[in-house]
């Protein structure tokens, strides 16, 4: 039965070279994280059973499912969403998609309460995935809630565009995306050791989400990888 005075949260993410799961559970929070470049499919399912197995759980009792929905490196994010799908609809779960560009960003507010940030992560082919937000307190009908709001939406652009969109000086830096660039380095724009996202925080994400009931289902799951549109739309002759 799924009645538990506490909410229970399992979130995933192979988006990028980093591989991560994370369980909250009793209020409290439990990860593994693995660099595996190429393994991710191989890895991602027994580090799920080896977290839920630490806490003596079954996926059927865990309320709902996060995962990294990207952008991030093509293969990482589809492998993640349909690892995500597949756990879902056989466990009967809800879905709670996050974006791991605001995932780096909830890092930084938890290990540095930095409210400012620019997340940037390396697209290869001379681009980054890039988005800036800004943490602000919501009131909402379950009282206040911090919540990131975009200033520069999620995009994949050249460096040149990125440093272009930056909004005032006190941000903080996460992705890998600062360091892959001599156009950031030459700016002194230098990323931080929150190179990657982890699925650790992407459960605060979740909770919020959660809280204000927006959850999927297991089917209306869809990868974000920012990248086919655009080339898509430079296509000539294309409206």
């Amino acid at each position: 039965e799924k009645i538990m005075t506490k909410l229970t949260l399992l979130a995933l993410d192979t988006s990028t070279e980093a591989c991560s799961v994370a369980l909250l559970y009793n209020g409290e929070k439990t990860h593994l994280n693995e660099l595996a470049q190429r393994t991710h499919t191989k890895r991602i399912l027994p580090m799920v059973d080896k977290i839920l197995a630490n806490s003596g759980l079954h996926l059927n009792q865990v309320n709902a499912l996060a995962f990294g929905r990207g952008p991030g490196s093509f293969t990482g994010v589809r492998v993640g969403a349909g690892i995500a799908q597949g756990l879902a609809l056989g466990a009967d779960l809800p879905v709670i998609p996050i974006s791991n560009l605001t995932a780096m960003a909830q890092a930084a507010f938890e290990l540095y309460q930095a409210k400012k940030v620019a997340a940037a992560i390396d697209a290869r082919m001379g681009e980054v995935y890039f988005s800036q937000l800004i943490c602000e307190d919501v009131h909402t009908n379950f009282g206040a809630v911090s919540q990131w709001r975009e200033i520069t939406p999620e995009q994949v652009c050249p460096p040149e565009q990125a440093i272009s969109q930056l909004q005032n000086n006190d941000i903080f830096y996460v992705g890998t995306g600062w360091a892959a660039y001599p156009q950031f380095t030459e700016k002194n724009l230098n990323g931080s050791e929150i190179e990657l996202p982890n699925a650790l925080y992407m459960l605060s994400l979740a909770q919020t989400a959660w809280k204000q009931q927006q959850t999927i289902s297991a089917l209306e799951i869809e990868p974000i990888y920012l990248r086919n549109e655009v080339t898509w739309k430079k296509l000539p002759g294309r409206e």
